[in-house]
């Protein structure tokens, strides 16, 4: 089986985000950048080519309990199309929260922005405080 693309890199976090495009993507991940930072308190680290990642956790796949790995807790994109928010809504109390916000879809793993001013600040600090506290998956008996 293929490592997933979303391994750790050494890739430096500052130069993805200032070569962004377009320019809204590159400002919008900066200020995502800080926010994560501050909130988080942790070094982001780049998962794969695109995505900043902060802190990890051990997951056990609830459809598999045989499938487990390694995952950040939190983190985000500066796609093209969108802003990409990753655990936001992965543990109970940030599911209950994302109503609040502010304008934005949702794939199955992401919360989709398409710009940052469209969100809510103070929520989004709140969901990401929620994703960073997530403790490691109990491993199943046996």
């Amino acid at each position: 089986m293929a490592a997933p693309k979303t391994q750790p890199t050494d890739a430096d976090v500052e130069a993805f985000l200032a070569a962004a495009t377009p320019a809204r993507r590159r400002e919008d991940g900066m200020a995502l950048s800080r926010i994560f930072s501050e909130v988080t308190r942790v070094e982001p680290v780049m998962r794969g080519p695109s995505i900043v990642g902060y802190g990890q956790f051990r997951y056990v796949s609830p459809s598999n309990p045989r499938t487990r790995g390694i995952w950040m807790k939190t983190g985000f994109s500066p796609r093209k199309a969108q802003l990409s928010l990753y655990g936001l809504k992965d543990v109970a109390e940030g599911a209950a929260l994302l109503p609040e916000l502010g304008t934005f879809t949702e794939g199955a793993g992401c919360v989709y922005v398409k710009r940052l001013e469209d969100i809510d600040e103070a929520v989004l600090r709140e969901l990401i405080a929620f994703a960073f506290a997530r403790e490691d998956d109990p491993l199943p008996a046996g």
